[in-house]
């Protein structure tokens, strides 16, 4: 109005109010019940199920799934390493629950680049992967859980189970949460980040 580009002042017709408790960037997370985990164990048959409880008791995104390489899975050791994430703590090392250890197992003798991958061998890409993959697992479990969930069903799991949140944060890769003296400090083998995992 100033400049006169515009004649009207619209603000006015704006009701900020309404707004006031409502955080844009907010993304609600609702982590899967024990009767889903239940049902998708019912179908562990299902690769694509299989998917869903990889990423259920590991806590890792759906992308460092999806991204990971053969090459960086110790399947001898029960644990791979996150090489490329969204901050520096995401890079780390996983380790694999022994309920799924098989899945990863039987993934890993495929002998593909990368971990998992669509049934031509090509690399999931995340959109593709949700659109085709996962949305028919939820429609077939009777949920509309989103990718994301399986993380917070995670990370609530091993904090219902008294998980130090020390190695949960570690497991997980949660930077921001972390203190400087857990980042700097606490250094733990794959042998403690197993026995943490196990007890979900």
């Amino acid at each position: 109005m100033k400049y006169e580009i515009c004649m009207k002042d619209y603000s006015e017709y704006v009701d900020i109010l309404k707004f006031k408790d409502k955080n844009p960037n907010k993304t609600d997370r609702y982590p899967f019940s024990k009767q889903e985990i239940d049902v998708l164990w019912v179908q562990e048959n299902n690769i694509y199920a299989q998917i869903v409880l990889m990423l259920i008791y590991s806590g890792v995104r759906v992308s460092e799934l999806l991204d990971l390489k053969r090459e960086n899975v110790n399947i001898e050791e029960h644990c791979f390493k996150v090489v490329e994430s969204k901050t520096e703590n995401g890079i780390r090392i996983v380790p694999i629950h022994d309920r799924t250890y098989p899945f990863f197992k039987k993934w890993y003798e495929e002998g593909n680049e990368y971990l998992l991958h669509t049934p031509d061998g090509k690399h999931f890409i995340y959109r593709n992967y949700c659109d085709s993959y996962w949305t028919p697992v939820m429609e077939l479990i009777g949920c509309s859980n989103k990718p994301h969930d399986t993380r917070h069903t995670c990370i609530s799991m091993m904090t219902e189970k008294e998980v130090s949140p020390t190695l949960i944060k570690k497991i997980v890769g949660h930077s921001r949460a972390m203190s400087l003296t857990e980042k700097v400090y606490t250094h733990v083998n794959v042998h403690e980040l197993l026995n943490a995992i196990n007890k979900i």
